[in-house]
């Protein structure tokens, strides 16, 4: 009963955090020039926030979190301040609002066909995908933080399907943005903030090593860094001794 709760949590809190993403970008473009800039802002602060859950213990980890806010800044100052997409292919290809690479489309499938498709679909899903990696970032911290006391292998949860629930919650956030708002900044900032994580986790992976010694090996050769495998081997539940 305790994990239907906590899977019916999981669902409840990323539904609730997706439709506020949905509508604190989707109105913000009815906005003036002013209140776009105030909302630049309150995504900003509320996407970097989740860097909180994250240990700053270690000058390694800083640098990808850099790059996170870096990416989140970039993409909502281009998206309701300065199209820099826009200025760069506007003259390429024809078009006078080419906010993101999304807006190519409209010149093979129409402007209506493509906003149909899009408002419909994408954008609600891109923040379901964003609600999912906050969701990860909240709940893998929570897990950490109960164990951290105690000195513990944490291998149950969360970190029963990946080993950095975190790292991956937050490349699912900058994932589910460039689904919803892809542009030539971010399109190039996404891979390197992907291969900076996982520097992040490999570096994470031999500590554990270090402190854990056979039981890390053995939870490692279960259990992947990221992508989930859809069986799930049993793991040695050392850590409810």
């Amino acid at each position: 009963m305790g994990k239907l709760k906590e899977v019916a949590l999981f669902i409840v809190v990323t539904i609730i955090i997706s439709v506020f993403l949905y509508y604190s970008t989707f109105t913000g473009f009815s906005f003036g020039t002013w209140d776009k800039w105030v909302l630049i802002a309150i995504n900003v602060v509320f996407l970097t926030l989740f860097i909180l859950f994250i240990p700053f213990k270690k000058k390694m980890t800083r640098l990808p979190n850099s790059v996170y806010v870096a990416f989140i800044v970039a993409l909502y100052v281009e998206m309701y301040g300065i199209p820099l997409t826009m200025y760069l292919f506007a003259g390429v290809f024809g078009y006078d609002k080419m906010f993101s690479l999304e807006f190519l489309l409209t010149g093979v499938v129409g402007e209506e066909p493509f906003y149909r498709f899009f408002n419909s679909y994408v954008f609600p899903a891109s923040k379901v995908i964003m609600g999912i990696g906050i969701l990860l970032i909240i709940f893998g911290w929570r897990q950490i933080h109960k164990a951290r006391s105690q000195g513990k292998l944490v291998t149950t949860g969360l970190y029963k399907y990946v080993r950095h629930p975190q790292y991956l919650g937050f490349l699912l956030i900058t994932l589910g943005l460039n689904v919803m708002w892809l542009t030539i900044i971010t399109l190039i900032m996404w891979p390197v903030l992907a291969v900076l994580y996982w520097r992040l986790a490999k570096k994470e992976d031999e500590e554990m090593e270090e402190q854990f010694g056979e039981e890390f090996r053995e939870y490692k050769r279960k259990v992947p860094g990221f992508i989930p495998r859809l069986r799930i081997k049993k793991l040695e539940k050392s850590n409810q001794v």
